[in-house]
């Protein structure tokens, strides 16, 4: 701009260079200032994403947890009727199986009490009463005690079946087989090893519960990692 020439009067491509000049500096201002205002919204953003991230993380696993819970309920409420179904399988058996055992035969009034004690809950009392026949039977009288005629057969396989459908609804709502193992190493459980130990024509994959000394030397590996 030439020295002593008022800015009205200067042509218009010097007025705009003056204007250029004089607002650059505005401009730059301006755009830095944008730049903070943006990394400071996206931080924001950021920081509102990771909360709704965690906030729907956690809903997620409360919803699990819910879910597993109805499950477990179900499961229970079916397995109380499950083990009363077995139980009374077990005692039609158990009647049936006086015929052929050698000694410790009951009377009518001995198996009304028992039948008393299954009435009032205690619907495992036929298979511990089978399971202390092994230490009177050999494997092939218990062979004939399970499977001998048509009846204990049908019996047999009938609390076979019963068993393992219990056995299927338990692992679907058991994160860590603590219900699995304790049906398993019931009486029930027990006895259904005994009956497939046995079976006549089906060869089945054995049953186990958790190995202790596996599950303890993995915690004392996962013990040591952390300490470490």
């Amino acid at each position: 701009m030439s020295a002593g020439v008022p800015y009205i009067d200067l042509p218009i491509e010097e007025m705009g260079a003056f204007l250029e000049g004089a607002f650059a500096f505005l401009a730059f201002l301006w755009l830095v200032i944008g730049l903070f205002i943006q990394q400071s919204v996206l931080a924001e953003n950021n920081e509102e994403l990771r909360r709704n991230n965690a906030n729907s993380e956690k809903q997620t696993q409360a919803i699990a947890a819910t879910e597993l819970n109805a499950r477990q309920e179900t499961f229970f409420k079916i397995a109380e009727g499950t083990r009363r179904q077995l139980g009374a399988i077990t005692g039609l058996l158990f009647i049936s199986s006086q015929s052929i055992t050698a000694e410790g035969k009951y009377t009518d009034e001995q198996l009304d009490e028992i039948w008393k004690q299954f009435a009032s809950g205690d619907f495992e009392i036929f298979s511990r009463m089978f399971l202390n026949m092994q230490a009177t039977l050999d494997e092939d009288e218990m062979k004939v005690l399970f499977f001998g005629t048509e009846i204990r057969r049908r019996h047999s396989d009938n609390f076979i079946v019963g068993f393992d459908r219990i056995l299927r609804l338990a692992k679907e709502c058991d994160m860590d087989n603590i219900i699995t193992d304790s049906i398993i190493i019931s009486a029930h459980g027990l006895l259904n090893i005994r009956m497939r130990q046995y079976h006549p024509s089906i060869k089945f994959a054995p049953l186990t519960a958790t190995n202790s000394q596996e599950y303890l030397q993995r915690y004392d590996a996962v013990s040591t990692e952390l300490q470490g």
